[in-house]
């Protein structure tokens, strides 16, 4: 099954993520057996980002599993309704993205998040990216919005950066 268990079969393999990665595996690829792959895969979910949580979980204490969850099943869902089960077969280039630094509205951050959100939707990111690292928590922490919140909002306004935009700024001066 892959639709009615998705939320408990995805626990059990972040949780063997963690477990791998303990163990010392250093490579997305040794962290599954192929059924499980072909499971998240068919899923729209790769190992890496598998790995990629496990190792952040373990040197950071984040994302964590709730969050790894919410933030799959918005990707699943877009996988399976907008792609159709379909991977885009487009990678990403990471030199393409805005700046750290860059701004927009006097928010910083905000440029690159928006076309990484995009490229996690779709299953385009590359290995060397993850959603959801380090400088995109401290983002979502600084203007309270969760993970999964904010990838929504990108699925909603997919193609209209604009309200992206106008959205974050509304609920930064609403927090403040």
């Amino acid at each position: 099954m892959k639709h009615y268990d998705f939320a408990p079969r995805f626990e059990l393999l972040y949780q063997k993520a963690l477990a791998r990665y303990d163990q010392g595996v250093r490579q997305a690829a040794m962290l599954f057996d192929p059924a499980e792959t072909a499971w998240l895969a068919d899923n729209g979910i790769s190992a890496q980002t598998l790995f990629d949580y496990a190792e952040d979980h373990t040197n950071y204490g984040e994302p964590g599993l709730g969050n790894a969850v919410a933030i799959e099943a918005v990707r699943r869902t877009y996988f399976h309704n907008v792609q159709q089960g379909r991977p885009s077969g487009v990678i990403l280039d990471a030199a393409t993205l805005p700046t750290k630094t860059d701004a927009v509205q006097g928010i910083a951050w905000l440029p690159r998040l928006i076309p990484k959100a995009k490229a996690k939707l779709r299953g385009e990111l590359p290995a060397s990216l993850m959603y959801c690292c380090g400088g995109d928590r401290a983002f979502f922490q600084q203007h309270d919005i969760s993970p999964y919140e904010f990838l929504e909002l990108v699925v909603c306004h997919e193609q209209d950066d604009a309200a992206i935009i106008a959205w974050v700024a509304a609920r930064i001066a609403a927090g403040q």
